[in-house]
């Protein structure tokens, strides 16, 4: 199967099944030098693993990883870095119900009409199991990243549903099973997702990620573009249907002179762009944001055909999280991270040399100058707007 691989010089191949002995993933490209411990990684593994509120999917996950290669007296060496989860709740009987139809939402009818076969149990590698692997990686770029040049990537849970949820701060994301960073939330978002699991349905969510700290230039023209590069990556991670850069969809009404990020010596204006033009990172925040479709696997009547081409009724039964967004904010991280790690290495083998004598403009503007531009505008409006 083509397609398990991610990155040019930091690569990541996926492997396993979700209700297989084991699931993991190769690394390749780790420079050496980096110290990496199994409790380096242990901790985002943590926060992504099943069961860990009533909210998502009980099958009863240690996700315990262990470092097979790569590692040598807590450092990396420059070869290549096995990880391996193993796989410890798997309930195949569960889905013995669907082997012979397809469940709607789901790739049981496209991957037995691709390869001839497929495996049923808990979607086999079509199953979001597999994006522990990717969380485990991405520790690995975050922590080099971050060592290498302070980037710090973090995400919240930014809609459930419906219901957008505003953003606090950055220190109420760890403290709450939906990584919102809003608080005050959570009891509505409890009482909202009791009655979702209660009625059989499922809802999708939104997640917004960041990264702050890139360095100016990171990203080629045309195919590799940065934000092309990020979009890729995330559609990578099961359920997402939609990628948003800086604005995203919201650019669309606005005007060019809301929507282009005005400089100053002091800094960037705005950040519409996301922290991209030209497909080149511009030294401001990148920002990310997912849609996520709600779950696919739902308790109720479905209308569906099995395998000979019969009409059926499905439901599907079994442990699911009613929500996948809910456990998605480390997954979108680690991606983020690996894009950034790949491109970072990519950038230094090319352009490590380049030096400019252009101002640096800062990732934004001291409040002053913000406030001082804001009152301006306010006094000699947007002609667009009369």
């Amino acid at each position: 199967m083509s397609g398990s691989t991610l990155g040019r010089l930091f690569t990541v191949t996926n492997f396993g099944e979700s209700h297989g002995p084991a699931i993991g993933c190769v690394i390749d490209g780790c420079p050496p030098g980096l110290a990496l411990t199994e409790a380096d990684i242990q901790t985002d593994l943590d926060r992504r693993k099943p069961g860990t509120s009533r909210h998502v999917t009980q099958r009863r996950e240690g996700d315990l990883v262990e470092i097979l290669s790569g590692v040598f007296e807590g450092k990396t060496t420059g070869t290549p870095i096995a990880l391996m989860i193993r796989n410890e709740d798997q309930r195949s009987k569960d889905y013995s119900n669907i082997a012979e139809s397809f469940r709607p939402g789901h790739a049981d009818y496209t991957y037995l009409q691709k390869y001839g076969v497929r495996d049923y149990r808990g979607g086999g590698r079509s199953s979001a199991r597999l994006t522990a692997p990717t969380v485990a990686a991405g520790v690995v770029a975050k922590k080099w990243l971050h060592e290498r040049y302070g980037i710090l990537v973090r995400g919240y849970l930014a809609q459930l549903g419906s219901t957008p949820v505003a953003f606090k701060s950055w220190d109420q994301v760890h403290g709450n099973p939906f990584f919102v960073a809003n608080a005050a939330a959570v009891a509505s978002l409890e009482s909202y997702m009791d009655k979702l699991r209660k009625s059989g349905e499922s809802c999708g969510a939104r997640i917004n990620v960041v990264a702050s700290g890139v360095p100016v230039g990171w990203g080629d023209p045309v195919y590799d573009r940065l934000d092309a590069v990020i979009a890729h990556a995330m559609m990578g991670i099961n359920a997402v249907k939609g990628v948003e850069i800086g604005a995203g969809f919201a650019s669309i009404e606005q005007l060019g002179t809301q929507h282009s990020d005005e400089m100053s010596p002091e800094g960037f204006l705005s950040n519409n762009a996301g922290g991209v033009l030209g497909g080149i990172s511009t030294g401001q925040d990148l920002t990310v944001s997912i849609a996520i479709k709600p779950t696919s696997s739902v308790r109720l009547d479905r209308h569906t055909i099995d395998s000979r081409g019969n009409a059926v009724v499905i439901n599907t039964h079994g442990r699911h999280d009613p929500c996948v967004g809910i456990r998605a904010t480390p997954i979108a991280e680690a991606l983020l991270a690996l894009v950034l790690m790949d491109r970072a290495l990519i950038h230094r083998g090319q352009n490590a040399d380049v030096v400019t004598t252009t101002l640096r403009v800062a990732a934004q503007a001291p409040a002053s100058v913000l406030r001082s531009v804001v009152s301006n505008q306010s006094e000699n409006p947007d002609p667009h707007e009369a």
